[in-house]
């Protein structure tokens, strides 16, 4: 059974070693140097401070063993309804394949409900072929085409 909670300052070492356990982030991100590290310190803060993005972690007890993040977004298209987008989410590697993903994803579908948002969205790495179904089992389509652009 797992519990959900704001992240805090104290976990941020646990998500980013959540976040750098796979092959995808490993090849993307490299090595941590002392600026990157400064600039995690960094988004922590701001994610924190902002009543529009939420960090979230998953417990088993005491052990952080997932994690996500939820940013809600108001829009004027679709009628005016607000998007929640679910974003880095992590099972730590020990855990995977015992249910805590769904569990993770359906509290943060509840979540967004919670917050009035009419819309969730995620973005996945092409190469996740396995999270893909995954989030396709979860009632997600693939109805856009995502892109991104280096500033």
């Amino acid at each position: 059974m797992l519990t959900f909670r704001a992240a805090e300052r104290s976990d941020v070492p646990v998500i980013l070693a959540l976040l750098a356990d796979d092959d995808v982030s490993r090849a993307r991100d490299g090595a941590v140097s002392e600026s990157v590290d400064a600039a995690h310190w960094a988004a922590f803060e701001a994610i924190d401070a902002d009543p529009s993005n939420e960090l979230i972690v998953a417990c088993a007890g005491d052990d952080v063993v997932g994690t996500f993040q939820l940013t809600f977004t108001p829009s004027l298209s679709r009628g005016g309804a607000a998007r929640m987008t679910i974003e880095a989410v992590r099972v730590r590697s020990d855990r995977r394949g015992a249910g805590l993903g769904r569990q993770m994803m359906t509290w943060a579908l509840d979540r967004g409900r919670a917050r009035g948002a009419a819309i969730a969205q995620l973005t996945s790495d092409k190469s996740r072929a396995e999270a893909h179904r995954f989030y396709e089992s979860l009632g997600f389509a693939a109805t856009h085409v995502g892109m991104k652009r280096t500033l």
